[in-house]
């Protein structure tokens, strides 16, 4: 290899080729012959034709030009600067010239380096091995450099192909909504011909055996909510009491105060109570009871227990448990029971609908739990009018309108002699909700003697209830929807005490989740507070029932319901606990009471 830095001569490789195969042509037929190892002794004239060799080496290397290393100025290197690769509009005209001039510039070089090839044509060697050899790497290189960006450049100009001139927008179009404009027609129920009315309306495909849920209940029935609770497994895992002997004191003195534990013959101290009222005071506040009243009722447990004599064979944590679980069984039963379906049976004695208003915060069930209602109602024989007093939320009457139209088609008016059994009474957006509820009781009430109730003629005075005709259009029940409102919200607040004040209804339900704590007495209190104030009668009517919905959602933290009734001293009347119409419970308090003391 150092002789190739040493030596100028460019024709030794070239030489030394040649003179391989010049031996190995003239010697072949000796060396199949003799063998590799028969030719070591043997001697060879190979003078003359090495120097013949030589010759023409040396005169190949002669004509042909030597090859002179460029200059930098000269290398495509130094015309990549910055400069020339920042691209504007008025100097791409001029890159494509000097293109075409390097181009050009190429081709004439190749021309020059092929013209000593043909005149050299008639030596032995061709000249394209040559020229290949005599390219070191870095030209080797550069020119492959080249090639890649000619490659990138023809890519890119391809990519950056403007478009046609003719395809180009000047300015910004309108959107154009697909129901809006000229297609605003398709949204318009208001015409003479339907009236608004859902009939009008297209019908969606429905599934009743998705809407019904559980078909082995029994039709009409109200089912009472189910817990399992393992009580008899239960062990307690409470603070034991302090003030009690040691086990490590033994002797006599140990056994006798055991003893004395078991027969019952302690009374209980405030000091004994404080560390499992304490326990059960964060078991109640981790269940949802709001703080204030889990307070509240570990109090009245300790004022109930001071002094009492402890029951044999019972311990300080079960006396207080035991307790706490009897007031919160009496807490769940309040005084006063709402019986809904007695309630409208005596108002279709006096001949009037029994009107239910349903208020509460945002987006906490009211409509869906009203169609669970209206679908008990209806499966226990009672006709029901929705009315849909909620102008404010959109879709709020198209919810209706749905839930109205699938209740009919799980009881169409062929299984009740002909008798529509629920109806929809609306009039849309933005209107009073107290005239709108007004109205509604009106076209609900049933048409009694004095023309109004003629039928056939006839002047009906003395009807059966259940399939009478002078009812007409006259319902058993009046379902009042209202607009979701936070209790904050002062005009929302006494647009609801006036639609209760106007129209006087025979129950109002507070609709509630099961999934709040401290929010649920805020709501409770403010709501009642808001009716109290905005009421102009002497005796302001307040919330009479509670609903809670989504109690499928909880688990056994059923706080909210302790603390809904404790607050309000009211029922609660239906329970919600899925999606479907048959997901509506009566309240089981011993039920919502093991639920809530399980561990």
């Amino acid at each position: 290899v150092g002789f190739q830095k040493i030596l100028t001569l460019t024709y030794v490789d070239k030489l030394i080729d040649d003179v391989h195969k010049e031996f190995r042509d003239k010697y072949r037929n000796e060396f199949q012959q003799k063998g590799t190892l028969g030719l070591l002794n043997g001697t060879f004239d190979f003078k003359d034709d090495f120097m013949r060799l030589l010759r023409d080496a040396e005169e190949s290397s002669k004509v042909r030009a030597p090859t002179v290393m460029k200059t930098f100025e000269q290398s495509l290197k130094s015309q990549k600067t910055v400069k020339c690769m920042i691209e504007t509009r008025g100097e791409k005209p001029k890159e494509k010239v000097k293109n075409k001039k390097n181009k050009g510039s190429k081709k004439e070089g190749t021309e020059a380096v092929a013209a000593p090839g043909k005149a050299s044509a008639g030596d032995k060697q061709p000249p394209a091995t040559g020229d290949r050899e005599e390219l070191t790497k870095d030209e080797i290189l550069q020119k492959n450099r080249e090639e890649f960006f000619k490659r990138h450049m023809k890519a890119g100009e391809k990519s950056r192909s403007p478009k046609p001139e003719a395809q180009k927008e000047k300015g910004k179009k309108p959107r154009v909504w697909d129901l809006g404009n000229s297609n605003a027609k398709v949204l318009d129920y208001s015409n003479s011909a339907t009236n608004g009315s859902a009939e009008a309306c297209p019908v969606e495909e429905f599934d009743p055996d998705t809407a019904l849920g559980d078909r082995n209940r029994e039709p009409g029935r109200l089912y009472d909510l189910e817990y399992e609770s393992d009580d008899e497994a239960e062990e307690e895992k409470v603070i034991q009491n302090p003030s009690k002997p040691s086990a490590k004191k033994g002797g006599l003195g140990g056994m006798f105060g055991m003893l004395k534990g078991l027969v019952g013959s302690k009374s209980l101290t405030r000091e004994d109570m404080d560390p499992v009222l304490e326990k059960m005071k964060d078991h109640l506040i981790a269940k949802n009871v709001a703080a204030e009243i889990a307070v509240q009722l570990c109090e009245s447990v300790a004022k109930k227990l001071e002094g009492k004599v402890m029951g044999t064979f019972t311990t300080v944590t079960s006396t207080v448990k035991q307790a706490l679980q009897e007031a919160l069984v009496q807490i769940l039963q309040p005084q006063r029971r709402v019986d809904v379906l007695r309630d409208v049976m005596d108002a279709q004695r006096h001949r009037r609908p029994y009107v239910v208003t349903f208020c509460g915060v945002n987006g906490v069930g009211k409509s869906t739990n009203l169609a669970k209602i209206s679908f008990w109602l209806i499966e226990n024989g009672f006709s029901v009018l929705i009315a849909a007093c909620d102008t404010f939320r959109a879709g709020a009457v198209e919810q209706l309108r749905t839930h109205t139209r699938r209740l009919n088609a799980l009881h169409p008016p062929e299984s009740h002699g002909g008798r529509t059994m629920v109806q929809l009474y609306e009039k849309g957006y933005g209107k009073d909700a107290a005239g709108i509820a007004m109205e509604a009781i009106s076209y609900g009430r049933w048409k009694t003697g004095g023309g109004r109730g003629c039928f056939g003629g006839m002047i009906l005075l003395n009807v059966a209830f259940s399939s009478s005709p002078a009812r007409n259009q006259g319902f058993d029940v009046v379902l009042v929807d209202t607009a979701g409102r936070m209790q904050d919200n002062a005009p929302l607040m006494t647009a609801l005490a006036k639609l209760i004040a106007v129209n006087a209804p025979d129950l109002v339900l507070f609709v509630g989740e099961a999934l709040v704590g401290n929010e649920a007495v805020d709501q409770l209190v403010k709501f009642n507070k808001a009716l109290a104030d905005h009421s102009m009668a002497q005796t302001p009517r307040l919330i009479d029932g509670i609903v809670l919905t989504k109690f499928d959602t909880i688990d056994d933290k059923v706080g909210a319901a302790i603390s809904m009734t404790y607050i309000t001293s009211k029922p609660i009347v239906f329970v919600g606990t899925g999606q479907t119409y048959c997901d509506l419970r009566s309240l089981n308090a011993k039920a919502v009471v093991a639920a809530l003391m399980k561990a």
